[in-house]
């Protein structure tokens, strides 16, 4: 059975938009609104993880994640609008094992629950992605290009971490749409497109004769290591 995660947000948006995309990740979730209820449902329901807002109305999320220390090893990741050295030291202090500031990719909240439960399980952490000099960290959500760090856009990554993902591997923007599925609400092959162009402006030496992100005319897209001896 796939594992449960208790999801405890306050906002009802972001809850809705953090279990929809821990859903499509085939996880079981459960999800309250207010510090009381987390405890009665990590209780009740014993999840395998808890994603823990610290801002909870009833029982703030600090005492949630103090009280469940006291009682089991389930995982904890905090979520949080607060930034301060101070903040993060309290909440990993009191055994929470992982943090978010917000705002954060859904994606990458995924992708550290995923980590979480893969190191619980004893099992192999995620690799990197590579293709030539891109390297793509799913977990981190992070790229480098070269050797350099470069920030993308959540759409941007999304995409880039499918393509690198398979490498050689011909998309059509048809499959590249649906692998990207509730990612983008807005997502439309112009989109794909828009993506496309700036990622290019980004991991290429010359954007306009790219070696990396080819276009495959009348089909799609893919990603290659580049020519030999290309920069």
């Amino acid at each position: 059975m796939n594992p449960l995660i208790l999801v405890a947000e306050d906002d009802e948006n972001q809850a809705e938009l953090v279990r929809r995309y821990l859903e499509q990740d085939h996880h079981r979730v459960v999800v309250v609104h207010d510090g009381r209820e987390a405890l009665d449902v990590a209780r009740t329901r014993h999840p395998a993880l808890v994603v823990l807002d610290l801002m909870l109305p009833g029982l703030g999320g600090l005492d949630v994640c103090r009280a469940l220390r006291a009682e089991s090893d389930v995982l904890v990741m905090m979520l949080t609008a607060r930034s301060t050295e101070d903040d993060l030291l309290l909440g990993l202090g009191l055994g929470a094992d992982d943090y978010l500031t917000k705002p954060f990719s859904p994606r990458e909240l995924v992708a550290r629950v995923r980590t979480l439960l893969r190191r619980q399980r004893g099992e192999k952490p995620e690799p990197v992605l590579r293709a030539g000099p891109i390297e793509v960290d799913p977990v981190r959500h992070e790229v480098r290009v070269r050797g350099e760090r470069v920030e993308f856009t959540p759409g941007e990554f999304g995409l880039l971490e499918i393509l690198v993902s398979e490498v050689d591997r011909l998309f059509s923007r048809e499959q590249l749409l649906r692998r990207m599925h509730g990612f983008d609400r807005y997502l439309t092959n112009r989109t794909i497109d828009t993506h496309v162009k700036n990622l290019r402006r980004k991991i290429e030496v010359d954007p306009r004769e790219p070696v990396h992100l080819l276009t495959v005319y009348g089909i799609g897209y893919k990603l290659t290591a580049g020519r030999a001896g290309a920069p």
